[in-house]
């Protein structure tokens, strides 16, 4: 008798679970990619591509047991290093700027979801009146058109640096490159093809005041006119400094670590101890296209030549002032 009350009490429990799961079932989709923080009179919205994975082996100028030190104190790095790709929305009152476009789908499918989550923010690419890239690279230009090839932006213009322009959109300097970079070349071309034909592609050099607020501070190193943008409103000031860093478990803490990707590694590695060591002492905020969503936040120093990431908290807008 006790064996056959314990069998219909198993029976109860598991009748019991199978209705909780069927009140409520697994949603297993994730929140919309977009976050957004006022910075004086300017409205940013980080938005996400999405993430890849790297092999640790791009990173240079280390030592595999320091490397393995530094990935596995931040939990990342095993196998690989997720890295995020960002773009920034900056509405400006006057100006609505989108800072890189994000891959589309040049890299695969974990990637090209700017358009998505820009939708998602509440903005559409029509409103759009001025993009700028911090420099020519697929994963930051691949989403400037549509899957047929058409130009999304349709009424913005696209501002480049012009040492970047010079670089990856010259044929000469194509055929001079090495094979394995050859693809790079024509992303960069098939993306700017349509903005060039119909006149919306504008060069700038370094130091240009984009739009009354951002201006292009030279970060080259990356690629020839790779570009950071110094945002300001109200004295609240933010840089966002596109891919100063690949791999945050590792490169604030050892800047000297460059990337495979980094054309000139001296240069980079230079221009990134300059930047951390500058903002690390203005303590201004910072954003990035490859540090983890939303990807702002603050450089400290923490000793010699090593900063750590700290990124900004959750919070919500400050309200609106009633007219």
């Amino acid at each position: 008798m006790l064996k056959f009350f314990r069998c219909i009490s198993t029976l109860v429990l598991i009748c019991l679970v199978s209705l909780a799961q069927a009140e409520a079932p697994k949603i297993q989709t994730q929140v919309p990619g977009y976050y957004r923080i006022q910075l004086g009179q300017f409205e940013i919205t980080a938005l996400y591509d999405g993430a890849i994975e790297l092999d640790t082996k791009l990173l240079k100028n280390i030592q595999a047991t320091d490397l393995q030190r530094l990935l596995s104190r931040m939990f990342v790095g095993n196998p690989k290093m997720q890295t995020a790709v960002n773009a920034y929305l900056i509405n400006t009152g006057n100006h609505l700027v989108l800072v890189d476009t994000g891959a589309a789908k040049l890299f695969g499918p974990s990637l090209g979801y700017v358009l998505q989550n820009m939708k998602a923010a509440g903005y559409e690419p029509s409103q759009v009146d001025t993009v700028v890239i911090t420099h020519l690279h697929g994963d930051h230009m691949g989403g400037l058109n549509d899957a047929s090839g058409q130009p999304l932006f349709t009424k913005a213009k696209i501002l480049v640096s012009q040492a970047d322009n010079d670089f990856w959109l010259s044929q000469k300097v194509a055929d001079g490159a090495p094979a394995k970079v050859q693809p790079f070349f024509k992303m960069a071309r098939d993306s700017a093809a349509p903005y060039l034909a119909n006149g919306q592609w504008q060069t700038f050099t370094d130091g240009s005041m984009l739009v009354p607020g951002i201006q292009a501070v030279k970060a080259n190193g990356h690629t020839p006119g790779h570009t950071a943008y110094a945002v300001e409103s109200d004295g609240q000031k933010l840089l966002i400094w596109g891919d100063l860093v690949h791999a945050h478990a590792v490169q604030f803490a050892r800047p000297g670590v460059s990337i495979e990707f980094d054309i000139d590694q001296k240069q980079a590695i230079a221009t990134r101890r300059s930047i951390m060591k500058a903002m690390a002492a203005s303590k201004s905020l910072v954003a990035g296209m490859h540090l983890p969503f939303p990807g702002i936040g603050h450089v400290r120093a923490d000793g010699k030549d090593s900063y750590s990431w700290v990124p900004i908290e959750f919070a919500p807008l400050p309200k609106a002032a009633n007219p």
